[in-house]
Parts: C-alpha cells; sequence; structure tokens
C-alpha cells in the first residue's frame, strides 16, 4: 500500500469526496449519502464537539477511502463505527483493513473499548459482513426487517485489545 497518507481533520473539500465515495460503491442509497456527508459537516461545524470522528487515507492528493466513528451516548467505552468507506476499484486491496486498524487504534486512545458496527441483512452486504468477521468481529444481534422487508439491522461487535504501554 506503499505511500498512503493518513489524516483525520476533515476538510471543506471533503464534503463532494466523500459523496462521491459513498455513491460510487453502488451500496447506498441516495439518503445515506447525505448523511455520511452531514456527518463530514458536523465535524467541521462543531469540531471534536461533534462526536465524530475521521480516518482519510489518500494518496497524491486523491481520497481513496475513509472511516468515520465517535462514541455511543450514555455509555462508558463504546463506540459506533459508522462508515468505512472504500473506492469501489480499489476494494479488496487492503485499504479497509488499514482504515479499521486506525479507527480502532484512536478509539482505544480515547478510551473505547467495544467497537459496534450496524449494516444490512442484504446479500448485497455478504461481503461486509465477511470483511468484518475476518477482522475479529462477531454478530452480537439481529433486528427482523428494521431496514425494510426482508432487511435485517446486523449488529457487529469487537471488545478492543487492551492498550500497549
Amino acid at each position: 500500500m506503499g505511500d498512503l497518507i493518513f489524516r483525520e481533520e476533515p476538510t471543506a473539500a471533503d464534503r463532494s469526496v466523500v459523496r462521491a465515495l459513498v455513491e460510487g460503491t453502488g451500496f447506498f442509497y441516495p439518503e445515506e449519502a447525505e448523511v455520511a456527508v452531514e456527518l463530514v459537516e458536523e465535524r467541521l461545524t462543531k469540531g471534536v464537539r461533534s462526536g465524530y470522528h475521521f480516518v482519510f487515507t489518500e494518496r497524491d492528493g486523491i481520497m481513496l477511502g475513509y472511516a468515520c466513528y465517535g462514541p455511543i451516548a450514555c455509555t462508558q467505552a463504546s463506540y459506533d463505527l459508522y462508515w468505512i468507506v472504500v473506492r469501489q476499484d480499489l476494494q479488496g486491496a487492503g485499504l479497509g483493513r488499514a482504515l479499521l486498524a486506525r479507527a480502532e487504534q484512536r478509539i482505544g486512545e480515547l478510551g473505547g473499548t467495544r467497537v459496534y458496527v450496524e449494516t444490512s441483512s442484504r446479500p448485497l452486504y455478504d461481503p461486509t459482513r465477511a470483511f468484518y468477521l475476518r477482522c475479529g468481529y462477531r454478530e452480537e444481534a439481529r433486528l427482523a426487517e428494521f431496514y425494510g422487508p426482508g432487511d435485517d439491522k446486523v449488529i457487529l461487535v469487537r471488545a478492543l485489545p487492551p492498550p500497549t504501554r
């Protein structure tokens, strides 16, 4: 993966790039792309107080993917992984794993001990669920027809290893 650059602070230009990345995967509905952009805007407006944290990865000034995560309100140390998106033509090249590892590292540094991921049960998401399972997540719950008929919400979780000193 060579000359990848990781950064954590979004810029105003990231709004359109995030939209293009999310739409370009073919996985998400248009309203989901809107939500992805809204999270970037929240962070730009409120900073860390927004509760949204990012990891972006770039090569030669071009964004290849990103992850968005944040603490779950009213919990002591649980975090949601809201988004992990990799440019469609680069999926399977290890960028998702690199973004996830970087996000989990930062969550641990912020005091997080558990990471939750919510995804769809639609067949389109079979590779997504398999990715998380390979990365040490396990299915914790399934909410039947949460998103619509035949589309369950699948909740995966991973307990982070204790921080190394």
